[in-house]
């Protein structure tokens, strides 16, 4: 695997593939690397117009490219439900869905269903989203592949289902790593459920960008109104980051490399896994716990009303 560029992805051509946060970041150069194989990728965006920017930008480099932004506001259950049934209708399959949208340490929001905003962002968003897309990607006519955008910053996380949406006590980073270690526990558990099911069609997989240069680092400090830690950012995306480009590497992988099974994660094997390029790695132990994943996916189900019909 090693120096594996978006150059060696195959080819794409008749495959759909949806990515959220398409509109900047990762999501912009994971939906341009789609376009340039051939895919038709449907850009998940919660700001069509902003979607609609980043179409006519990813247009420019892929004259070619097959797009179609259709909003999709991951913080309201009906928004997802309403992007995923729109795509259901308008297209025979989902051959890759790349969960990739996320928000990072910002001040306590609540989501429109009152979910603490970044746990109702980064999982229950795409837990519903993943389920209701669920028939669309088994209907794939090769093997679909979930791919789901954790961080490295899930070792600072614990789930504590005591106060999930951390309304007895918030801090932005641990709320942050919760959610990122709810991805994991997540990715593996629907792999684990998809096996027992044998739906050998669709296989999940997880990832992390490691310190990729976004705006996703800007939003906490804009919205804490810190012009310090925004210009702390800055700095370190600067002085630490690789670009979005190459944090982008590791999701590409995850979607279309040959090598992947059910249950990886894929990150980048350079310094400290925060730059480099793809690689298999570990993610920590509480990540792997099932009883921990179990419970997750029960609490899911519960709070969003999404059954998979996938037995434990």
């Amino acid at each position: 695997m090693t120096g594996w560029t978006a150059d060696e992805m195959p080819t794409l051509e008749d495959e759909t593939v949806v990515v959220t946060g398409a509109n900047s970041g990762l999501g912009r150069e994971g939906t341009e690397a789609f376009a340039r194989k051939g895919a038709t990728v449907v850009m998940a965006c919660r700001s069509v117009e902003r979607g609609e920017r980043a179409a006519a930008e990813t247009r420019e480099a892929v004259p070619d490219a097959d797009l179609e932004v259709r909003r999709c506001d991951l913080a309201d259950l009906e928004s997802v439900e309403t992007f995923a049934e729109g795509v259901r209708e308008d297209y025979d399959a989902v051959d890759v869905l790349c969960n990739n949208a996320g928000v990072m340490a910002i001040p306590r929001q609540e989501t429109a269903d009152g979910f603490e905003m970044q746990l109702g962002v980064n999982h229950l968003g795409h837990y519903a989203l993943t389920g209701h897309l669920l028939p669309a990607l088994r209907a794939s006519a090769g093997e679909a592949r979930v791919v789901t955008q954790s961080s490295g910053a899930h070792e600072m996380g614990t789930m504590d289902f005591e106060d999930l949406h951390r309304e007895q006590s918030y801090g932005k980073w641990s709320a942050y790593g919760q959610s990122k270690l709810a991805n994991l526990l997540f990715t593996y558990e629907l792999e684990r459920r998809l096996d027992s099911a044998d739906v050998g069609d669709v296989t999940a997989v997880a990832c992390h960008p490691g310190y990729a240069a976004t705006n996703l680092q800007y939003r906490g400090p804009r919205e804490s109104g810190s012009a310090l830690r925004l210009a702390g950012m800055k700095v370190a995306n600067a002085v630490l980051g690789q670009s979005a480009a190459k944090g982008a590497l590791p999701m590409l992988f995850a979607a279309t490399a040959d090598r992947v099974s059910g249950g990886e994660y894929v990150g980048p094997g350079g310094l400290l896994d925060m730059r480099g390029h793809p690689e298999f790695q570990r993610s920590n132990d509480e990540s792997y716990d099932r009883e921990t994943a179990r419970r997750l996916w029960s609490v899911s189900e519960d709070e969003t009303g999404v059954e998979y019909g996938l037995s434990a």
